[in-house]
């Protein structure tokens, strides 16, 4: 009798795992049926003077320190700024360089800061580099993109 049981248990416990795994394997199908996320970009600003041969986010090839961030757009997230970022590239189809110049007044002070940005938007390659001569003509050439510490 305890062997009839047993096995009844057995057989029971049994359907309910595979019924358990049905209703789990469709969402899981259905994530793996999902395209991947395909904005991204990998953001560096380096400052101070470019050197010669410098190549943007390696370490030891610019002069001063850099700060990097990844920046992803469904949904947005990777800096303070995200949301206002993925819409901007939205508007100039990934384009950081067609991002229109913000109206500022920024001081003439010389402070140069490198921006890179390396990614895909859109399914589409993104490569860009640019040195600005200081961090306010910067974010008013990129708009939200490369603002990832700063609010408003």
């Amino acid at each position: 009798m305890t062997h009839i049981t047993t096995t009844r248990a057995a057989r029971t416990g049994l359907l309910a795992a595979a019924a358990l795994l049905l209703t789990c394997a469709v969402p899981a199908q259905a994530v793996a049926g999902r395209e991947p996320a395909s904005d991204w970009l990998l953001l560096t600003v380096t400052q101070g003077d470019t050197r010669p041969g410098a190549r943007p986010g390696v370490p030891g090839t610019q002069s001063g320190a850099t700060r990097s961030a990844l920046l992803l757009c469904d949904p947005p997230r990777g800096h303070a700024r995200a949301a206002r970022a993925c819409a901007e590239l939205d508007a100039t189809d990934g384009r950081i360089a067609d991002i229109p110049l913000r109206e500022t007044h920024c001081p003439m002070i010389y402070a140069p800061v490198t921006a890179h940005a390396h990614g895909q938007w859109r399914g589409q390659p993104v490569e860009y580099t640019r040195t600005f001569p200081n961090p306010c003509v910067m974010a008013a050439r990129t708009g939200a993109v490369f603002a990832w510490d700063t609010e408003g």
